[in-house]
């Protein structure tokens, strides 16, 4: 299975559906694979087979004819985010060394000033006048497996470097696969697309929209700024299904809903990428009684998922929402820090991941891809290569998995360990607190919390020592009227960091 295989099915049963949409333009599958197969023959024309090749255009309809166009050729994709500083597209490119920049007229100039400029610059417009015949087509098919890449997504790096996760047909396909027949997902879906499409969860979103026929609208950028424009948005175009980040739940919830008598139709909740305060999800669930709500977990090298939690019963304010249980064809499982299974209840061990969604990698970063896909530990008697999340997590007593943190979020204060994470949770228990976070500054062993919301620092302690212990209260509280968020929509935690721990 080869992601186009969904295009050309699709494209038959329904030829003139609308499948995706932003402000400007509106494609039907037909057109969608028309102008895919435009996009491969100008590829193809200039003898670029698995090659990589970057789309430098912005969030819109044509993105998608550009990731098909990419696959007919034979070639992969990675997604060039238009809004990003120079610098950072310029390490992008650097690693990526793409054979060709796919492009619109909007951005020529600005493409030949950057470190690509060497490659093939190919223009989208120019490309709707190429033919590829269908024999040609498929003879090009018949040269690509499952296991050939099919895009490469960048990801922040600790060294300030941009990861390149690689990400073959295969994987792919099997995630695509396996949620479309777990939700029931089909041509009656209508999708809110609110993640940048360079951000892995936006995989879901677009390749079920193409395997099931179902509608896919682009949601304008602004209306995550005007709740009115949201709600407006949704109700027009009867959105009925969502995969957001939390912070845009959080945002609707505490915002988008007030003065609004908008009718929503909403039957799928999806979220991942960050935790889900319960508070927020409690007040969803009220306003929405009869949606499904799913919490996703995984990574870009994971395909985006690889544990999922169908919310099932109530949850207090308190609590922590599980992450749940492995998708099909995955295996996640606790390792210690002595690389020893972790089984026992409660007990705290790094989130390790196996199976078929597993990325091939970093794209031309060895030394980063040996220090993350090693070989399993559990396993000495053949090669068998596991993902190392760098999260912490438990087993409940229902049997699922409970996110605490990020390994680098647990610290050693005054003599003992915790998980910010948990100091998190509770803060953004509290009905006055809209948004938060908590760091910690090394150099001065201080927990610093930055926080949205109506509470004093002395308010939020004497609420906060009602949930947690005193070793645990932050030592410094930062009230801010918004916070930053990062192009994906959550929370920034690295402009945080630069402002209040420098």
């Amino acid at each position: 299975m080869i992601i186009t295989d969904y295009l050309d099915k699709t494209a038959v049963t329904h030829p003139d559906k609308t499948a995706f949409t932003d402000e400007t333009k509106t494609l039907t599958f037909g057109q969608l694979r028309q102008e895919a197969c435009h996009i491969a023959a100008a590829l193809a024309e200039r003898s670029l087979f698995k090659k990589p090749i970057a789309i430098f255009m912005d969030k819109g309809a044509a993105c998608i004819s550009a990731f098909f166009g990419v696959a007919y050729s034979g070639n992969f994709y990675t997604v060039i985010d238009v809004e990003m500083p120079d610098a950072r597209i310029d390490k992008i490119l650097s690693s990526f060394q793409p054979a060709a920049i796919l492009t619109t007229d909007r951005y020529l100039a600005r493409v030949k000033n950057l470190s690509g400029k060497d490659c093939i610059l190919i223009k989208q417009e120019d490309c709707m006048g190429q033919q590829l015949s269908g024999g040609t087509l498929s003879a090009v098919k018949s040269r690509i497996i499952d296991t050939d890449v099919a895009y490469v997504l960048y990801t922040s790096g600790s060294t300030g470097i941009p990861k390149g996760v690689i990400i073959s047909h295969r994987a792919l396909a099997d995630f695509i696969d396996w949620a479309v027949e777990r939700f029931d997902l089909n041509d009656g879906d209508v999708w809110g697309n609110q993640t940048p499409l360079y951000f892995s969860m936006s995989v879901l979103d677009v390749y079920a929209t193409v395997k099931t026929g179902a509608t896919m609208h682009i949601i304008p950028q602004r209306c995550f700024k005007v709740p009115k424009e949201l709600m407006e948005f949704l109700a027009k175009n009867r959105i009925n299904t969502l995969y957001w980040v939390p912070s845009a739940l959080v945002f609707t919830a505490a915002l988008a809903w007030k003065g609004t008598s908008q009718s929503v139709a909403l039957k799928n909740i999806f979220f991942s990428g960050e935790v889900m305060p319960v508070r927020y999800l409690n007040k969803w669930m009220e306003r929405y009684p009869n949606a499904r709500y799913v919490n996703f977990y995984g990574q870009t090298e994971v395909t985006d998922t690889c544990t999922i939690y169908e919310v099932d019963r109530k949850f207090a304010n308190t609590d922590s929402i599980p992450i749940g249980k492995p998708c099909a064809n995955m295996d996640v499982f606790l390792l210690d820090e002595q690389n020893r299974l972790v089984t026992a209840q409660e007990a705290v061990g790094e989130v390790c991941v196996r199976g078929t969604g597993l990325a091939c990698g970093y794209y031309h970063a060895p030394e980063k891809t040996a220090d993350a896909f090693v070989q399993n530990p559990l396993n000495c008697a053949y090669p068998e290569i596991i993902y190392r999340t760098g999260d912490l997590a438990c087993w409940n007593a229902y049997g699922e998995l409970i996110y605490l943190s990020r390994k680098d979020f647990q610290i050693k204060h005054m003599g003992r360990r915790i998980e910010l994470g948990e100091i998190e949770t509770a803060l953004l228990s509290l009905e006055e607190i809209e948004s938060g976070c908590c760091l910690y500054d090394g150099k001065r062993s201080c927990i610093v919390s930055v926080y949205k919301g109506t509470l004093t620092e002395q308010e939020l302690r004497n609420r906060l020592l009602k949930l947690l212990p005193e070793y645990m209260m932050p030592n410094k509280w930062y009230q801010v009227e918004a916070m930053p968020l990062n192009l994906n929509g959550k929370i920034d935690r690295q402009k945080l960091k630069e402002t209040y721990l420098a």
